[in-house]
């Protein structure tokens, strides 16, 4: 049997040398100290990082536990919410080559630290080394008046089970007879309550208990001032509730907007990133700031702080969350420039520094200068602005651009703003390097964008997954498939083919947790600003854009379909357990996730290429179950037709036309 285990890079005792001059080795409880408690899993980095979980759901613990001699060991795994006084305790089991687990399930959400500890079982080992000898024979005379002295030394601190130790005290003293000391009920007894001079605690393990939405979700986004019927009119917040009920009846969980905060006049981007606006050009949204205030105002064609309380509210009753973008950088006209001008960075002619990723420039925004002199207050002025939104109902963030800004920054703010508000959620927009986007992610982010906008083929999106769902990444690395977004129209829709768009989408919604789609993907929206251009041609980034929702040929009802299935199977709204499985086609996926708790498993085959995929799903030696009674694959059921079908020499033949539907799944049962 395989166990988990971490990177063998922990030394959890911490041995004091000596500190007075005239101190011996001896006299220094570094020898005291007498247990190894190496390999805890789960952890991030020896513990520097904290492992991320769901409120409720059972968190498996593993760790290596060993001391010198023969003695008995015993170990325990306590918990708690960071800031309580008290522990809570589980116990742990040695499972073998002093390998030890144990579980235990978190109640509240919020942040948590766990630790082991082990300590010599003196009454255990009295107990087991004195049957051995009355088995074989010897006198145990003397070895019973030891551990009569046990059982007397732990009474005094014995509490409830005073009663138990003193019975057996009791009976010994008045017949001399050997079973009231050997008796199992008062070795359990005694485990609880004999003393524990050898204590040894691991170093504690940080924890992050979030909701399930962390996990698992699906994003729809679009432009508040765009939900209107005339590009002539700026949408407003009843217009974004007047489709609610379109977007949550697609099955959406989080309704998330790009920034709804003043727009900034000086330097106004015009259509399709244009330097020069014409008077009618509502402008970036990016570019945060006007004279109607910043980051904690909202723009006023789109209503009023009151207004948007209640589209908040209007949501929730249609099973739809806000989530708001944060993003840091500022227009000219921001106040925080007047205000605050060493907040930020000036050229030597005294002309603004604007924002840039060279060769591209970004003359309607600046980016606040984090290391200013000044920085306490920038930091606090920030923080601050998240706390606002999350007082108005808002509790999930996606954040722009954090892989720009410090990251003592990102984990200083989420741990500031998620002791204010626990359930806050932050998604981290990083497109970068593998690393950096990793980092983001164990600083505190909940989830991650990822490269999988990218992933096309059969082998990379395979390898992609493998990366995803391997320790360490699956323990603090969820990430959220976005097929598009404002910024990114992929090469691969550009075709505007609705097979590919039903494929893409598929592979979002089955694979990951959480996925997210921007709007007018329904529409199968697929024309670029230029040819090889990743970018939309008239983008909503800097115009008006209104839409007919149900014009011919969206694929709504397919997106309706993909979410209603997700939500009925549990095994469909996490990332981690999840396997590959063989189908003998090169531009066929096929794959295999299970629920956490084991008791849903869902199958699929996605085609990756258009024509006629007949092909063979092969589950091979895959079993399923809860643990102790997993069981090969028996049977599939058709989640889209209902149709059943007996598992026969290891697979199922399926048959996938693209052009109707790319995507088959399948419910499996043991």
């Amino acid at each position: 049997m395989n166990f988990p285990r971490a990177p063998r890079s922990t030394v959890t005792y911490e041995p004091h040398l000596p500190t007075a001059p005239d101190a011996t080795p001896l006299e220094s409880d570094v020898f005291q100290r007498r247990f190894f408690i190496e390999d805890v899993f789960p952890t991030i980095d020896a513990g520097r990082f904290a492992v991320k979980r769901v409120v409720g759901e059972p968190v498996d613990v593993w760790a290596d536990i060993f001391r010198d001699g023969h003695e008995v060991t015993a170990a325990a795994l306590r918990w708690r919410r960071e800031g309580e006084r008290g522990w809570r305790t589980a116990p742990l089991v040695p499972a073998e080559n002093d390998r030890w687990h144990g579980i235990f399930v978190p109640i509240e959400i919020g942040r948590h630290v766990f630790v082991v500890e082990a300590w010599t079982a003196g009454f255990a080992t009295w107990r087991r080394d004195t049957l051995a000898k009355q088995k074989a024979g010897i006198d145990i005379t003397l070895e019973l008046k030891e551990g009569r002295e046990l059982v007397a030394a732990a009474l005094p601190k014995a509490g409830d089970a005073a009663g138990r130790l003193q019975a057996a005290l009791n009976m010994f003293g008045t017949a001399g007879d050997a079973r009231p000391l050997l008796a199992e009920d008062l070795a359990a007894a005694m485990s609880t309550v004999e003393p524990r001079p050898d204590l040894t605690w691991s170093q504690a393990f940080p924890m992050m208990i979030e909701r399930p939405r962390a996990r698992a979700g699906a994003w729809y986004e679009l432009f508040p001032r765009s939900q209107t019927d005339d590009a002539a009119r700026h949408g407003t917040f009843d217009d974004v509730i007047a489709r609610l009920p379109d977007v949550s009846g697609m099955g959406f969980d989080v309704l998330y907007f790009p920034p709804i905060h003043p727009i900034g006049g000086k330097n106004r981007k015009g259509k399709n990133n244009s330097l020069k606006a014409a008077p009618d050009d509502p402008g970036s949204p990016y570019a945060i700031g006007a004279a109607e205030g910043g980051h904690d105002a909202v723009h006023p064609q789109l209503g009023t702080l009151a207004d948007f309380r209640r589209l908040v509210a209007a949501a929730r009753s249609h099973g739809l969350e806000i989530a708001l973008d944060f993003a840091t950088q500022c227009s000219p006209d921001h106040p925080w420039i007047k205000a605050h001008p060493d907040w930020f960075r000036w050229r030597p002619d005294g002309s603004m520094k604007y924002a840039e990723n060279p060769p591209k420039k970004y003359e309607d925004i600046t980016n606040p200068d984090f290391y200013c002199t000044e920085r306490v207050a920038l930091w606090q002025a920030l923080r601050d602005v998240v706390l606002f939104w999350a007082e108005q109902g808002v509790r999930i963030f996606r954040v722009d651009n954090p892989h720009t800004k410090p990251f003592p920054f990102w984990e200083w703010m989420i741990r500031e703003v998620q002791t204010r508000f626990p359930d806050a959620i932050f998604l981290s927009e990083a497109f970068t390097r593998p690393k950096v986007m990793k980092a983001l992610a164990k600083l505190g982010f909940s989830q991650s964008y990822t490269y999988f906008t990218w992933r096309t083929g059969k082998d990379e999106i395979s390898a992609y997954m493998a990366e995803l769902t391997r320790h360490p990444e699956r323990e603090f690395y969820r990430p959220n498939f976005f097929v598009n977004t404002p910024d990114i129209l992929p090469l691969h829709l550009q075709s505007g083919e609705p097979w590919m768009f039903k494929s893409r989408v598929a592979l979002a919604a089955m694979l990951s947790g959480s996925y997210g789609v921007y709007s007018g993907f329904e529409l199968l929206e697929h024309d670029p600003v230029a040819p090889g251009k990743e970018e939309y041609l008239d983008s909503e980034k800097y115009e008006i854009k209104p839409r007919d929702w149900n014009a011919p040929g969206n694929i709504k009802s397919y997106i309706t379909q993909l979410n209603a299935i997700r939500r009925a199977n549990p095994a469909l709204q996490q990332t981690s357990n999840f396997g590959f499985v063989q189908v003998d086609d090169p531009a066929v996926l096929g794959f295999v996730k299970e629920s956490v708790a084991h008791d849903n498993v869902v199958a699929g085959a996605i085609a990756l290429a258009p024509g006629l995929h007949d092909v063979w799903f092969h589950f091979g030696d895959l079993r399923i179950g809860p643990e102790g009674a997993r069981r090969p694959v028996r049977a599939v059921e058709n989640l889209v037709t209902g149709e059943w079908r007996l598992v026969e020499w290891g697979g199922v033949r399926l048959a996938i036309d693209p052009a109707q539907d790319p995507t088959v799944l399948l419910r499996c049962v043991a």
